[in-house]
């Protein structure tokens, strides 16, 4: 959209962190990150087996990374009713539309940046 991924207002700079892309997935996290790892939980798409414990941290084994993400992808995929255009479109694509609210909104063009909402 033009914008610098780096330069973000929630999201502290540093070297190598894309502080822009983070403060507008915020508003994605409960939709999106949250809702997809609470949904592979409960429907057994990753259970406790599925996780390797190592000095430094947790991560998940190979197969249950490919569950995992066939998950997070479904979701991207799922059509929703954009609130400020009425229009449905995927989650995927809604990334992409906030993105340009928020380009127009600091260029002036918008009073105020409209949050997405789904209900």
């Amino acid at each position: 959209m033009g914008l610098d991924p780096f330069l973000g207002f929630y999201h502290q700079p540093r070297y190598g962190r894309p502080a822009l892309a983070l403060d507008l997935m915020e508003e994605f996290r409960p939709l999106i990150a949250d809702s997809v790892v609470l949904t592979a939980v409960n429907t057994g798409v990753v259970t406790p087996e599925d996780f390797q414990c190592h000095p430094v941290g947790v991560t998940l084994k190979a197969e249950a990374r490919k569950r995992f993400m066939r998950a997070y992808e479904r979701r991207m995929d799922e059509v929703v009713t954009h609130p400020v255009f009425g229009y449905r479109i995927s989650y995927r694509r809604v990334l992409e539309v906030q993105s340009r609210l928020l380009a127009r909104h600091l260029l002036g063009e918008l009073p105020e940046y409209p949050g997405f909402r789904t209900r």
